[in-house]
């Protein structure tokens, strides 16, 4: 999770992002962003704030809350595509981005119960990089 979102649709930020980063058996990496507009409660995310670790590099093992990551993505699965890098280090280049068109919500306490007050990276250029939408 990012706060603010890290990409930007027609230059504007939404309230945050969910990178969902998968890794191939061969190392590739792929990278499914849901954009996050304030609005209503989320319960999938009341859920994920509920059992984050109290402390800072500290681990919170639930062995009975089960998270479909699944249920964060919106109904309608549009994207946009395009080759970037991870925006954490080690900031990895060639990884195939996914950003959904369309957002999900939450409520604007979910955003401030958040417990970054501002972890994103600045949107990057473009630099040549094409983007492309599905259909």
């Amino acid at each position: 999770f990012h706060k603010p979102s890290e990409e930007k649709i027609n230059g504007k930020n939404k309230a945050m992002v969910v990178h969902l980063v998968h890794k191939s058996k061969d190392g590739k990496l792929a990278v499914i962003g849901v954009l996050i507009d304030e609005g209503t409660e989320n319960p999938v995310i009341k859920t994920i704030w509920s059992n984050l670790p109290k402390k800072h590099n500290e681990e919170n093992v639930q062995s009975k809350i089960t998270i479909n990551a699944s249920d964060i993505l919106p109904a309608k699965r549009e994207y946009y595509h395009f080759m970037g890098s991870l925006t954490t280090p080690p900031c990895t280049e060639g990884v195939a981005f996914y950003i959904m068109k369309n957002t999900i919500q939450v409520s604007s306490e979910q955003v401030k119960a958040f417990p970054y007050k501002m972890n994103a990276r600045p949107t990057q250029p473009l630099n040549g990089r094409q983007v492309f939408e599905s259909k």
